[in-house]
């Protein structure tokens, strides 16, 4: 199933995030190469929020991953919405 992690992030979200943007990417990349992340980045001009699109057997998976990113620990993250995403047309077979 596809599950939709949606963060809203705080005011000057991209100065605040600096400090833990490579914390934050690695988490991102292991969960891409466990096979959980299928894509991931920052919403809105300038970066208002996030979204993050598993490919997972259940979302405890997803929340699982928001538990431990760096900007929820850090408490950039505002607000998180995880969500079942009913795909009616993708690139994949």
């Amino acid at each position: 199933m596809f599950v939709a992690l949606e963060y809203d992030v705080v005011p000057n979200f991209v100065e605040r995030r600096a400090p833990f943007r490579d914390a934050h990417l690695a988490h991102v990349r292991a969960a891409r190469d466990r096979g959980e992340i299928v894509m991931a980045g920052a919403v809105g001009e300038p970066p208002d929020g996030a979204l993050l699109i598993f490919k997972v057997a259940d979302p405890a998976t997803v929340h699982a991953f928001a538990d431990a990113d760096p900007y929820v620990l850090e408490q950039l993250v505002t607000g998180r919405r995880v969500r079942r995403w009913h795909v009616v047309v993708s690139a994949e077979r």
